[in-house]
């Protein structure tokens, strides 16, 4: 009984943690009404916001039946995140972007790496 219940919960969390993720990464785009721009404008600068949270997109699909890559490119997503803010050198203030951008994609990817080692010792 508990073990079903923990399959249950580390097939289901990372998914559902991903699409909230994604969700939240697409709010971000949103500030592009903000500003005084024309329609196609508006169009391209979504789009140019939204590449992260499409690329992530797609890798949730693959990763809904092969959970390691998940695992591997929700962490590395965390990493580059980090290496992106930190190349320019880093503030204090971006210490929390830190937190709440990479650290769900840390969790994520633990989540789906676990799920997939659980799933490979039961084989």
């Amino acid at each position: 009984m508990i073990k079903d219940t923990l399959d249950k919960f580390l097939y289901w969390t990372p998914r559902i943690l991903s699409i909230i993720f994604i969700c939240f990464l697409s709010l971000f785009s949103l500030d592009i009404f903000g500003n005084s721009y024309n329609f196609w404008q508006i169009i391209v600068g979504l789009f140019m916001h939204n590449i992260p949270a499409m690329i992530l997109a797609i890798i949730l699909i693959i990763s809904w039946k092969r959970e390691i890559v998940g695992g591997i490119f929700f962490i590395f997503a965390g990493l580059f995140y980090i290496a992106m803010l930190v190349k320019d050198g880093i503030e204090l203030y971006q210490l929390s972007w830190i937190l709440f951008i990479s650290g769900p994609a840390f969790l994520i990817g633990i989540l789906f790496i676990i799920g997939w080692n659980r799933k490979r010792k039961m084989k």
